[in-house]
């Protein structure tokens, strides 16, 4: 089974933000909702492009719902996936956190500046800085100071690398710590943030994460199939994870961080998830979802500002609400816009990008990203004496490093937190990840001096400076 790239899972919703803004315009003949549009999009996507085995697009307005479809359950199974299939939802999960949060403010138990030391044992020290806690909304808001991940997490298995992180790892995590910047200080995605509030609101309610999920929103909103643990029944209905060459992965499985990306779901649920944040059906979580929807923080990217949870861009005189979600093999997307009534889901069986879909259904004046399909690649012999320029640090994002080292004649790259993957030179400065579509490209000053590279992923060309 080939191993799919950790390190560039961990990118994409880094990259989702940034590169949205510069995607490539792809003109579409007809309207941006009908059914005819949208199954051109997908059929592009998965037999031109090349970037998906499976998808499926769920749509919601106050006259009703929309299933489109396309592809396959894997490509070893020609079903087709519907509304009803079982997808992992990765980081959509931190959006059903942030309304437990919310719902739990709603209910008198917690408070959105409640310090989450006192959630913990006493014997874990709390990361502080210049005498401030950091608190609920902190970790909401992707504000806290905290990395994307821990340093400590090191799977066994590199395939499913949150299976076996433990609590006793997180508290050790956290009581050595010190923190780089003030908290509130600046937005940074965080994994680990998100994935200790659900720990923390599981410890307050006294509910492991899956049943506090199921019990406060599943179950009010008829959400049958959103779940972690998969029930025989379930099982069947699962799509394949593909990496993003198209090779079956294994499903990821999450132990003490479910909170940032635990959940499984299909369109179905996520649609009445997005009938009751649309406000299209009423529940006892409504108030709790209108406060989730409330720009809290900005991000430092032009129009993205931060919700609880929630990404909202303010672009193009609207406003959408949005979240993505990326495992091994699965990409998500689930946006609204309240001002037009509008809600899409899109679920795919690849771990390739799927935002730009989303968001173009939702306003087209979101573009579409042109894919090209993934060229065959062939690695040559250059003297591997060159490889020694290469090696260093580069700074993908705030506190992201990725670091590219060199052992005998083969060279290595390796992001925080997460394990090596190999380089294969197709020429002097270019190389390739054989595990998925993305290339490195090293880039070299006036003086002849290695100071950046270029990944070069999901048509996205992200810039990382070399640290001195």
């Amino acid at each position: 089974m080939t191993k799919p790239s950790v390190l560039l899972i961990a990118l994409v919703l880094v990259g989702a933000m940034v590169g949205l803004m510069q995607l490539r315009s792809l003109a579409l003949p007809q309207s941006d909702l009908s059914e005819n549009t949208v199954q051109v999009i997908l059929q592009k996507r998965i037999d031109q492009e090349k970037q998906g085995v499976g998808i499926v697009v769920g749509l919601i307005t106050p006259q009703g719902r929309k299933i489109i479809r396309y592809g396959r359950m894997a490509q070893s199974d020609p079903r087709q996936p519907d509304e009803n299939t079982v997808f992992e939802i990765g980081s959509i999960s931190k959006v059903f956190t942030t309304l437990l949060l919310a719902d739990m403010v709603e209910r008198g138990d917690v408070k959105l500046d409640d310090s989450i030391a006192q959630f913990l044992p006493k014997s874990v020290k709390v990361p502080s800085r210049n005498g401030q806690a950091i608190t609920l909304i902190d970790l909401a808001t992707h504000t806290s100071g905290l990395p994307r991940l821990p340093d400590n997490l090191k799977p066994k298995d590199i395939e499913n690398p949150y299976a076996d992180y433990t609590v006793e790892q997180l508290y050790e995590f956290l009581s050595r710590y010190q923190l780089t910047r003030d908290i509130g200080a600046k937005y940074e995605y965080s994994n680990l943030g998100v994935g200790l509030l659900g720990h923390l609101l599981s410890l307050k309610s006294g509910m492991d994460y899956e049943t506090l999920v199921t019990t406060r929103i599943a179950q009010p909103l008829q959400m049958e199939s959103t779940k972690i643990r998969l029930s025989a029944e379930m099982k069947s209905r699962l799509a394949t994870g593909h990496n993003a060459i198209g090779s079956p992965v294994k499903n990821w499985d999450f132990l003490t961080l479910a909170g940032a990306g635990g959940l499984r779901s299909t369109a179905h649920d996520l649609l009445n998830f997005l009938a009751a944040n649309l406000g299209l059906t009423q529940s006892n979580l409504s108030k709790a979802m209108q406060k989730t929807q409330i720009v809290q923080r900005p991000t430092g990217t032009p129009d993205l500002a931060m919700g609880l949870g929630w990404h909202v861009f303010q672009k193009y005189g609207t406003e959408i609400v949005w979240h993505n979600g990326g495992t091994g093999g699965y990409h998500s997307f689930i946006g609204f816009d309240k001002k037009k009534q509008l809600g899409i889901v899109v679920l795919s069986n690849s771990s390739n990008s799927i935002d730009d879909i989303g968001l173009h259904l939702l306003d087209q004046r979101f573009p579409l990203t042109k894919y090209e399909p993934p060229k065959e690649r062939k690695a040559i012999a250059i003297n591997p004496k060159l490889y020694e320029a290469y090696v260093g640090r580069y700074e993908l994002a705030p506190n992201f490093i990725l670091t590219i080292t060199k052992a005998g004649d083969r060279l290595f790259a390796q992001a925080t937190g997460q394990p090596k993957v190999e380089l294969f030179p197709e020429s002097e400065t270019n190389f390739f990840i054989k595990e998925v579509d993305a290339q490195v490209t090293f880039v070299r000053d006036q003086q002849r001096q290695v100071n950046q590279l270029i990944l070069h992923q999901s048509g996205q060309n992200v810039p990382a400076k070399r640290l001195r």
